[in-house]
């Protein structure tokens, strides 16, 4: 469950980057975040990441109040994301294995568990074939896969993927927006931040635009406007 209040954000320099959102999503949904350049978009996603607290309001994330948050709770809120990024940031002088296994030593998993859970991941996403490779070996569309496998290898309750497709062909689009579709189907939240609009159009799931700091629309199966 993530649930956005009144939630206003303004930055050091004056600049009001949300305007009182308030947003619902329920356990296992889908949603598109899409919008403008500069619509708040990112804050969106700083907020729910706890990169940033708001300035008002209230984002509950299950049971973390993230307005309230102490920095120490911060890592352990963490856990029940799985973040991809439009710049993959995977380690290049490590293997696909070893980059989707650090997420999962980083919190102290067992080479046991590490071991059986990897190869089963790497699977979901159609990648077990190169599981020896390194990220250069890789198309980009390979290269979000493994980001995506390593979102998911510590079993997130939610997963956040930010302009997934920006870097990647339409071909290789559509089966990265497949795959969160079928993780989604086993039970994950996802939230996708895109300005793709013909993605969004094409899968007609539920879509909150931002403009200027505020949600304008919401609505499932709708399209947004260029």
């Amino acid at each position: 469950m993530i649930d956005f209040k009144k939630v206003r954000k303004a930055y050091p320099n004056g600049t009001v980057a949300l305007h009182d959102v308030t947003l619902h999503v329920d356990d296992g949904e889908f949603v598109f975040i899409v919008g403008h350049s500069g619509a708040g978009k990112t804050t969106l996603m700083k907020l729910l990441l706890r990169e940033e607290k708001a300035s008002s309001g209230r984002l509950m994330v299950n049971e973390f109040n993230l307005s309230r948050m102490s920095n120490f709770k911060v890592p352990y809120y963490r856990r029940q994301l799985g973040v991809v990024f439009q710049d993959f940031r995977l380690f290049q002088n490590k293997t696909v294995y070893e980059n989707v296994a650090f997420a999962m030593r980083v919190i102290g998993t067992s080479p046991r568990m590490i071991k059986k859970r990897v190869p089963a991941i790497l699977n979901t996403v159609n990648l077990l074939d190169k599981i020896h490779n390194f990220p250069r070996e890789l198309s980009g569309g390979e290269q979000q896969r493994v980001a995506l496998a390593r979102a998911l290898a510590n079993n997130p309750k939610i997963i956040i993927a930010d302009e997934p497709t920006g870097n990647i062909d339409p071909k290789m689009s559509l089966e990265i927006m497949n795959l969160l579709l079928k993780i989604n189907k086993l039970g994950k939240t996802v939230i996708v931040v895109t300005h793709e609009k013909s993605l969004v159009d094409y899968y007609q799931q539920r879509v909150v635009t931002l403009k200027d700091g505020e949600i304008i629309e919401d609505r499932v199966g709708g399209m947004f406007e260029e």
